[in-house]
Order: structure tokens, then sequence, then C-alpha cells
């Protein structure tokens, strides 16, 4: 048997980050007449490159397996794990597409072409190895956890939520199944299941500074400044140059000082002093106008009779 020792790393799907480190040992079954084949011992030297991260020495001794022995789907599967590492989804996703046509049943080919898929943001395609995996494997961890960073990509929150959950019921010390939950209840604002996680993240390692701190945001987004308060200082005290958590900190102490500020007091209106009418008032300028038609009559009266002046003494 050839044995087939790779570390797996996991694209986390989704508008954040790549996933962690993860170490997968494995055997992958050949044909006995393949035991001591070609290829054979260039594939043990390249899996010695990549356990010491040497994955540029490995690629070529992969490269050199396949060479002499291009019917074995480890040495590709083994390349492509070796491609993830090195983050190079489109030569990776090749690789495994290669092992699959020669190993159709082989889960570990499509867990790392889903893999690849995720490095390239082929949420789509991801989904769809992921699941063959688990149609080929149902006991495998990994493979729900996969298809759970997929649907997180595709916004599939409910899925992605049944999907940890399965993975973590398989693997419960895996704390990605548990970050990417609380993740996806914080999108579905099932904020009480999201802090439930981060606390239990917490619990199993108490120095888990982005644990501390996205359960800080999820009391934030509960209005619950307070605790939000404590763990944005308890991880400040653990990492304090973490500027993002500083300006967290700050704005979540605003925020409970204007919650817990006093109500204004109330204080009585005025009342308003009536303004003075002016002098021009429609009774004033009624009077004024009776004034002046009185006047105009009594001119009239005082003047009749009397001969009116001309400049030329004609009597028009």
């Amino acid at each position: 048997m050839i044995t087939n020792r790779i570390t797996i790393f996991a694209a986390a799907a989704g508008f954040l980050a790549m996933a962690g480190l993860m170490l997968a040992k494995e055997k992958a079954g050949t044909p006995a007449k393949e035991k001591a084949g070609a290829g054979t011992s260039e594939y043990t030297k390249g899996n010695q490159f990549f356990e010491t991260k040497q994955y540029e020495q490995a690629i070529e001794e992969f490269s050199k397996a396949i060479e002499a022995n291009g019917k074995q789907p480890a040495f590709y599967e083994n390349r492509g794990f070796t491609y993830i590492a090195l983050e190079k989804g489109t030569e990776a996703a090749a690789d495994f597409s290669k092992a699959i046509e020669l190993a159709p049943k082989d889960e570990r080919a499509y867990l790392g072409r889903t893999q690849a898929s995720l490095l390239q943001k082929d949420y789509a395609q991801a989904l769809a190895d992921a699941s063959k995996a688990i149609e080929l494997k149902p006991d495998n961890a990994i493979a729900y956890k996969f298809r759970g960073f997929a649907e997180i990509g595709l916004s599939q929150w409910d899925k992605a939520v049944t999907d940890f959950t399965t993975a973590n019921q398989k693997n419960p010390d895996d704390p990605q199944n548990y970050d990417r939950r609380a993740w996806a209840n914080r999108n579905l604002k099932n904020y009480d299941a999201a802090v439930a996680d981060y606390t239990t993240l917490i619990e199993k390692n108490p120095a888990d500074t982005e644990a501390l701190v996205r359960r800080g945001a999820t009391y934030t987004s509960m209005t619950q400044y307070e605790k939000a308060v404590a763990d944005y200082q308890a991880a400040l005290k653990l990492k304090p140059d973490d500027y993002d958590t500083v300006q967290r900190l700050q704005y979540v102490q605003s925020a409970l000082a204007a919650k817990n500020a006093p109500a204004p007091t109330a204080t009585a209106t005025p009342t308003p002093t009536p303004e003075k009418p002016g002098l021009i008032t429609p009774l004033n300028i009624g009077i004024a106008i009776a004034a002046l038609i009185i006047i105009a009559i009594i001119a009239r009266l005082v003047t009749r009779g009397k001969a009116e002046e001309t400049s030329s003494g004609r009597i028009r």
C-alpha cells in the first residue's frame, strides 16, 4: 500500500477569509501490482518534502512520479494538495479532476477538488463535489465541513448551520465547525446560538482572541454593550495592539454611555406675551378714510360760490 500523508487546506467559503491548516493522514489504496511500481520512489520523496513544507520540491517529485506512472490517482491527489498549500487553485483542480477520472469513487479526490473550487470561489462546484464525497463516505466529517463552507459562500445560511452541526457531531474537536456555524447563525440573526458556539470555543481555549472579538461583535448586535465591552477588553489583554478591537471597544463604550445617559429634564414653557397691535390696522385705516372724506366735504362747502382765478382771465 502507498501511504498517503497530506495536509489539507480548507478554503473558508463566504465573503471573509481562508480557513486554517488541518492535518489529515489517510491511506490511498493501490493495486498490489503497483505496490513497488514505477514512480513510487519519487512519490515517497514528494511526501517527505511536503511534510517539511518544501512545497516546490514536493511538486517536482510528484511530477516525476506522474511521468513514471500516470495511472496512479494518489500521485495526482498529493500533487493537487501541494498546489492547494501554495494556493494554486487552478492547477490543483486539474490534478483532482484527473484523479477523479482514474478513480471516480475516491472521495478524497472530490474533497480535494472541493478545496480547489473554494480557493477559486467557485462555490457551486465546491458544493457539488462535497455532496459527492458525502454520498461516497457519509461519515466523513470533513466533507460536511467543506460543504458548509460552500453553502456560506452561496449565502445558504440554514443549510450551512445543518452541515456544520453534522460535522461537529462527527468531530467535536474541530474549532472551525463552531466558528463557521456561529457565523452562519449570526447572518440568520440567531444571536443566542452564535454566542453559545463562541462561548464553547472560549471555554476550550481562553486565549482565543478571535472568538472573544466575534462574541463581542455578536453582543453588540444584541445591544448587550456591557458584555461586548468585557469581551473586547479581554481580547485586548491578550493582544493589546489590535487596532480593530480598540475601535470596536471605543464604539461600544460610546453606545453604552449613550444608552445609560439620563433623559433630559422637562421645563415649563413660558406663556408668550401678547404683542401690542401696530398703528396700521383695519380699524385705523377706516377711521383715516372717514376723516379724509369729512375734510373734503367741509372744504367743498367753504369754497362754494367763489370765482376760480385763472391766469388768462378767461372764464372756462
